[in-house]
């Protein structure tokens, strides 16, 4: 279990990457992180349980454009093409997180947690998982306007219901 964000954290949602943890430490794969606008709360949360360090390779927290080009690959254009809240920058999150890291996955989230500002939808949220060998999977969620909070914590939900469908997988249990 987390210790650092338990109080802050739905149990249900601790309880979950707990068992993904140990599961990706059983399978001996690796997952790395590209997070905007859940600021590092699923490095955070994935790296705080304790015996299951080393499942996690490595995360990004690319909020700023210029970080998402620097760290992620992502080219100028493709932000000023797509806006930086698209599946198609979620898609190259998670491609440039696993490119750029020794993961079997990477998840990625790009999204509007509080007011976004003229003509931009608050609580919409694209996410993205990469696998090695793999299509990359993509979401879309519309949580709506609840809250920065709430909504960082809807998307660290969907994120981890993510890794576990990729989790499935690779050890077989669904079609992919």
């Amino acid at each position: 279990m987390s210790e650092t964000l338990e109080p802050a954290l739905p149990r249900e949602l601790d309880e979950k990457a707990d068992r993904l943890m140990r599961r990706l430490c059983a399978a001996g794969l690796k997952v790395a992180t590209a997070e905007s606008c859940t600021g590092g709360l699923l490095a955070s949360l994935l790296t705080d349980i304790e015996g299951a360090g080393h499942g996690f390779d490595r995360g990004f927290v690319t909020y700023d454009a210029r970080a998402k080009q620097d760290l992620l690959g992502l080219t100028p254009d493709m932000i000023d093409r797509n806006d930086a809240v698209t599946a198609a920058v979620a898609r190259a999150m998670a491609e440039g997180a696993l490119q750029n890291s020794k993961s079997d996955i990477a998840l990625s989230v790009t999204g509007f947690a509080g007011p976004p500002g003229a003509d931009k939808e608050e609580g919409l949220v694209h996410l993205g998982c990469a696998r090695r060998g793999k299509r990359t999977v993509l979401r879309e969620e519309h949580f709506g306007a609840i809250g920065r909070g709430p909504v960082r914590i809807a998307a660290l939900g969907a994120l981890l219901e993510m890794l576990e469908q990729a989790l499935d997988d690779a050890e077989g249990k669904t079609d992919g």
